[in-house]
């Protein structure tokens, strides 16, 4: 369970992140921050490419920090965004954080000002492929 401090600790690590973005072409920042199983926060931004298949994700880049940082699970999310509707993870990004997290990790998404939905990474890549169908029998 994620308490209200850490989803306000996330989220503004989020923000914070998006300030940071590197977004020329599309003009979309996006900035995500990820909690591990330590307890410390990853935060991440879009970094954008002239050859756009290059882009980076916010996710990946904050997965990039967890997992330099010696962090292997991803216990909560935050994604911010600014959009009429409420910016999710893209579906590259779902699978991405299904490699570290649960089907039953929590996923906020905000804006500048405010949360703007909660769903849990199973709402959001339901049925999914994950590292436990490898594991040997």
């Amino acid at each position: 369970m994620t308490d209200d401090t850490t989803v306000q600790r996330l989220v503004a690590a989020a923000r914070a992140a998006r300030e940071h973005a590197y977004a020329p072409y599309s003009h979309f920042a996006v900035g995500a921050a990820l909690l591990d199983e330590q307890g410390r926060i990853h935060a991440g931004c879009n970094i954008e490419n002239a050859a756009y298949p290059q882009s980076q994700c916010a996710e990946a880049t904050a997965l990039g920090q967890l997992v330099m940082a010696g962090g292997r699970r991803v216990v909560a999310a935050a994604v911010v965004g600014v959009a009429a509707q409420p910016v999710t993870p893209c579906g590259g990004c779902r699978q991405r954080l299904r490699e570290f997290a649960d089907d039953d990790m929590p996923v906020w998404v905000a804006d500048l000002s405010t949360v703007r939905a909660q769903y849990t990474l199973g709402q959001l890549l339901p049925a999914s492929f994950g590292p436990d169908h490898l594991e040997p029998r």
